[in-house]
């Protein structure tokens, strides 16, 4: 197999259904060695049955390409540990880490309770900081070796960590946490030879089927805008060295449809030069409100 990641060893993170699955599966197809983790549980985090990475594991190797299964908790700094080190142990090298897992447990905030909420910002913001920490040393010591690195990391985020999620504010938390670990990440590991990205899906896995069952229905006929395969052939360029020069970015992709989303910058301002008492300050913020464009809007309103 040869492709645009053609040699490189890749590590997706949540690849035994899904998005990750869809991930691993091209990424292999694009010539990539792949390690598939995934912990194998359930929709709420709690243990399944089988391994849904042996899988996908077949599945790679059915079609010629080069896969091994990792089941380790990637929350967990030895779990994560041992992610790297499955994939310099296989094929002795370590290009590209696609973070992805996940879970949810969505309640509203009068009813989330604090198990829940550390559940999902465990699996989700600390799932993706301790594979990257572990990831990045390896690559540090690599460019001090004199070795530099084209390494890639792509995280994956979500909408509403951009504009939030009724019904979802654990999941929104977490999600916008990683935009934020993208953008110091890119910033700190440049120096490295790593670029960090990330992206914002919208696709049918078993999070987003039940959660928005009626939008993410599969079609009796013609493009499917929902599968989970629309958004790989992103992935996989970011996870490329022909990404080179694109980092701290984060990517909305959906069908057919790729945008690159902007963050929080500066809109209208007032500068009096000196302190506002509180109504001086009431009166401008509504004046500058009045001036500003419309906030987007929230997931799941309704």
């Amino acid at each position: 197999m040869t492709g645009v990641a053609d040699g490189r060893v890749v590590v997706v993170t949540g690849a035994g259904r899904g998005l990750g699955r869809a991930h691993a599966l091209a990424f292999a197809a694009e010539g990539a060695r792949v390690v598939v983790n995934d912990l194998g549980v359930g929709l709420d985090g709690t243990p399944g049955a089988g391994s849904p990475a042996g899988l996908v594991v077949e599945e790679i190797r059915a079609a010629g390409g080069e896969a091994v299964a990792h089941g380790g908790d990637i929350a967990t700094s030895a779990g994560a540990a041992s992610l790297v080190a499955a994939a310099l142990e296989a094929y002795g090298r370590l290009d590209t880490l696609v973070n992805n897992a996940g879970f949810l447990r969505d309640r509203m905030l009068v009813n989330l309770d604090e198990d829940d909420w550390d559940a999902v910002v465990r699996v989700h913001l600390r799932g993706h900081f301790l594979p990257l920490k572990h990831a990045a040393a390896h690559w540090r010591a690599e460019a001090k070796a004199g070795r530099p690195p084209c390494a890639r990391v792509v995280n994956t985020s979500s909408g509403a960590g951009l504009l939030g999620s009724v019904g979802q504010g654990n999941y929104s938390a977490a999600k916008a946490g990683i935009v934020a670990l993208t953008l110091v990440a890119a910033a700190e590991l440049g120096r490295y030879g790593v670029q960090v990205n990330a992206i914002a899906p919208a696709a049918r896995t078993r999070m987003t089927e039940r959660t928005f069952a009626e939008t993410m229905a599969a079609p009796a006929a013609g493009f499917d805008t929902m599968a989970p395969e629309n958004v790989s052939p992103l992935v996989v360029w970011l996870g490329s060295a022909a990404s080179a020069g694109v980092t701290g970015r984060v990517f909305e992709a959906e069908g057919g449809r790729i945008s690159v989303m902007e963050g929080w910058r500066r809109g209208p301002t007032v500068d009096k030069g000196a302190r506002w008492t509180p109504a001086e300050a009431g009166e401008t913020a509504l004046t500058l409100l009045a001036e500003a464009e419309a906030p987007g809007a929230v997931y799941g309103a309704g």
